[in-house]
């Protein structure tokens, strides 16, 4: 009997350690969806509950006075055989392939002087804080303040005309396809100029030096080393830029005085005349084009390098 005692002591004592491990595995297989579990609630309430909502109200119906929950396709047939929404669908990519490469210039000259010219990282912060300036203020009071420099009689043409450069004033300078792509420029060249500048960052400067020692010049350097390693900064600042100007409006209603039509200032449009199913359905689209861009930007460069 008493033989018999320690297999049975033995036995509940090993079966004790198995049941807590079979607990701390299922803890462990657990904790990474307590861990994500908040973001996909807050990805869940404020953009896939968002977008299911405007796609289902897309395809409603509506008149002048009331909406009418439906199954239609009308609204993508007016919206798809219309010439006016091929023709600010062109406007529009016109504005963000304009401002992408600006900005890109813009961009990749700023972050390579920061990065490569300036050696002190006390001066790399103050002249990167210099650059954010701009951003303390609102949007529309930066853009506003381009009114009075290039309007007709303002103080660049008023310059101009002093220095005999020019013997009136250029109209092209304000309320213009000129100024809507300027003011983009304003508005977003930094956020072109901060994700290249934190993937230059990140580049070994023994590359850079062993092709230095190798021959290589200032612009072969430039072109073969930094360019390449660069590509993921410069791909995510795209995606903002292309993304944010894609669905700009009030930027287009100011600086072009009503000249010019973009498909965030359309959608607009359609809202403040209730037509919600015409702009729903706008809005799809945009998005769609919009993520076949960002897409596109994807299959080119791997952003996972600069994650």
């Amino acid at each position: 009997m008493t033989v018999s005692a320690v297999p049975s002591e033995a036995s509940s004592a090993s079966a004790t350690p198995r049941g807590g491990g079979v607990r701390r595995s299922a803890l462990r297989r657990v904790v990474p969806y307590l861990q994500a579990g908040p973001l996909a609630l807050t990805l869940l309430v404020f953009l896939l509950i968002p977008i299911l909502t405007i796609v289902t109200v897309s395809f409603w119906d509506y008149d002048s006075i009331r909406i009418y929950p439906d199954f239609v396709l009308t609204n993508y047939e007016e919206l798809l055989t219309s010439p006016v929404t091929w023709k600010t669908y062109l406007n529009t990519v016109k504005f963000a392939a304009l401002t992408w490469g600006i900005t890109l210039l813009i961009g990749f000259t700023v972050a390579y002087f920061l990065a490569f010219h300036i050696q002190s990282t006390t001066w790399q912060m103050v002249l990167f804080l210099v650059c954010t300036i701009p951003f303390w203020t609102s949007n529309i009071i930066r853009m506003i303040s381009w009114i009075p420099f290039l309007g007709r009689n303002g103080l660049l043409n008023s310059g101009l005309i002093s220095a005999g450069l020019i013997d009136q004033p250029l109209e092209f300078l304000l309320f213009s396809d000129f100024a809507v792509v300027l003011a983009f420029v304003h508005l977003y060249a930094l956020f072109m100029v901060v994700p290249i500048f934190n993937s230059m960052m990140r580049i070994d400067r023994a590359l850079v030096e062993a092709a230095r020692d190798g021959g290589a010049s200032a612009a072969q350097v430039v072109w073969n080393v930094i360019l390449p390693l660069a590509k993921p900064g410069i791909a995510i600042g795209s995606i903002f830029v292309v993304t944010l100007v894609m669905g700009d409006f009030i930027t287009v209603r100011l600086m072009s005085g009503g000249q010019s039509a973009s498909i965030g200032l359309m959608i607009a449009n359609e809202i403040s005349l209730l037509q919600y199913p015409a702009a729903a359905a706008n809005a799809v689209v945009l998005l769609a084009v919009v993520l076949i861009m960002v897409v596109a930007m994807l299959r080119i460069v791997d952003i996972r390098k600069e994650l």
